[in-house]
């Protein structure tokens, strides 16, 4: 990852671990005045960064501010591809939007579009995502695995595991449950939604875009009245604030693996710790597609993420496709 002057500065600062770093030996050691190292802690006050400035000594950091910059996330990261090129914006139309284009332009498997707000955030059926400055985790990460576009059918059920294992495993006290095919919720309210979107040939994927959307640390009051009843946040669940980089890091880290995993030996692999972690398999749901509208009991998936739904007259069917709603 190319990292700016101001970047570089401020990883300097937060290896000091809360000691002082001169501002004139900055300047000696990355080649730039000591006016330029002013300037870039100017714009680090600016975007929150707090700092002590004691004489003859230099500059302590007193406040870290919970962002999703590169360099916070870094702090933080684990893993081999997944993250190491890290595209940051403070506003972005979409981060899907982003994605679509620098895959196509080559850039490299693990890649991460991130933005602190989304102004046209987008689910599945092109359906609106509320993307709150600063509140939540709205990111793409394109994936370049060595698989058919029929296998990458249900890379949406691995990305749901990741993310609810990253979840789980920082946050204790939270039980995110996995909704068929794409949602996380909390004590039955939506907190994450997965869009996956393919770049592919005939017989081969190029790029799957991973689109990853969390409510992270929004309060009640966030939420438009038009989802409020329906929508959670992990800071509602947790009853602390969430620290966003290191929750990034976490879901790269988890999903680098399981990405991994499924590559080497398909989704069968992971389908086991699919069903454990979902509230889907065992409800009776309703569910719609584009033509028709049935109810069942949903009694499990396939080796391919498929859906299974026994119907009160025992005629199991395969849903591909389709919303539903546990009754």
């Amino acid at each position: 990852m190319t990292m700016s002057m101001k970047d570089e500065i401020l990883k300097r600062i937060l290896a000091a671990n809360g000691e002082a770093v001169s501002g004139q030996e900055l300047a000696n050691s990355l080649g730039v005045s000591r006016t330029a190292v002013w300037k870039h802690m100017q714009t680090l006050q600016e975007e929150g960064y707090t700092f002590e400035t004691i004489k003859k000594k230099g500059y302590v950091l007193m406040g870290v501010p919970n962002s999703l910059s590169p360099t916070q996330i870094e702090l933080f990261l684990k893993t081999e591809h997944f993250g190491r090129e890290i595209h940051y914006f403070d506003v972005v139309d979409s981060t899907q939007t982003i994605a679509h284009k620098l895959a196509q332009e080559g850039a490299p498997h693990g890649t991460v579009i991130i933005g602190e707000e989304q102004t046209a955030g987008r689910g599945r059926m092109a359906r609106p995502w509320e993307s709150v400055h600063g509140s939540g985790i709205w990111m793409t990460v394109i994936v370049r695995p060595d698989v058919t576009p029929q296998q990458a059918s249900s890379f949406t059920l691995v990305v749901a595991v990741a993310v609810t294992m990253a979840i789980k495993t920082l946050y204790q006290d939270i039980e995110p449950a996995i909704k068929w095919p794409n949602d996380l919720l909390i004590n039955g309210k939506k907190c994450t939604g997965i869009l996956t979107e393919m770049q592919a040939e005939a017989d081969l994927v190029q790029a799957l875009l991973v689109g990853i959307g969390i409510n992270a640390n929004q309060e009640a009051a966030d939420f438009s009245p038009d989802i409020a009843d329906i929508a959670t946040s992990l800071r509602l669940e947790a009853g602390e604030e969430i620290n966003r980089a290191a929750l990034v890091a976490l879901i790269l880290q988890y999903l680098e693996q399981f990405t991994e995993l499924y590559i080497e030996e398909g989704f069968a692999s992971i389908k086991t710790l699919w069903e454990q972690l979902s509230c889907t398999i065992g409800q009776r749901i309703e569910v719609t597609t584009i033509r028709e509208r049935f109810e069942g009991i949903a009694s499990g998936i396939t080796d391919d993420g498929v859906l299974q739904l026994t119907q009160d007259d025992g005629l199991v069917r395969t849903i591909y496709a389709g919303d539903i709603k546990i009754l």
